[in-house]
């Protein structure tokens, strides 16, 4: 929990909040750097892949909109990915400009390898929490990254 003796006064929530989410951040790139998840793709491979799962495939700046990127750097993350032979890159035959970008059997056999890592992961680090607890930690996350998502999208 947020440390008192930092502050001069009790914290309220969003000082708290504040300070839990920049020690999130450093704990995840501390488990990035220091875990097995990523050894077929980085984690902005695996974002990309899970995003052609769940949305089917899509163009370049469709792509960059459901990531949350502008179309360049999404651009270069599909030419990484194509380049490793985890998505396909096609023109799309409505508009040549434009490309359609998908996964590859191996894209997807890796995204599910980097989720099973993952959640296993998770799994072991939350065992001796209840149920009620994980689904409450889900569930504000959830409404966190969409805050995040709705102000900065």
């Amino acid at each position: 929990m947020y440390d008192t003796a930092i502050a001069e006064t009790e914290p309220g929530p969003i000082e708290a909040i504040e300070f839990e989410t920049a020690v999130l951040a450093r704990n995840l790139e501390m488990l990035r750097r220091r875990g097995e998840f990523y050894v077929a793709a980085d984690r902005a491979g695996y974002l990309l892949l899970l995003t052609l799962e769940q949305s089917g495939s899509l163009d370049v700046m469709t792509l960059a909109a459901e990531l949350g990127l502008d179309p360049s750097t999404a651009a270069r993350q599909v030419a990484a990915a194509h380049k490793a032979g985890l998505v396909t890159r096609e023109p799309d035959p409505h508009d040549r400009r434009r490309s359609i970008v998908a996964a590859t059997a191996r894209g997807k056999a890796v995204m599910r390898e980097i989720r099973a890592r993952r959640r296993a992961g998770t799994a072991e680090m939350l065992a001796g929490w209840s149920e009620k607890d994980r689904r409450a930690v889900a569930e504000l996350f959830h409404r966190y990254n969409q805050a995040i998502a709705a102000r900065y999208r």
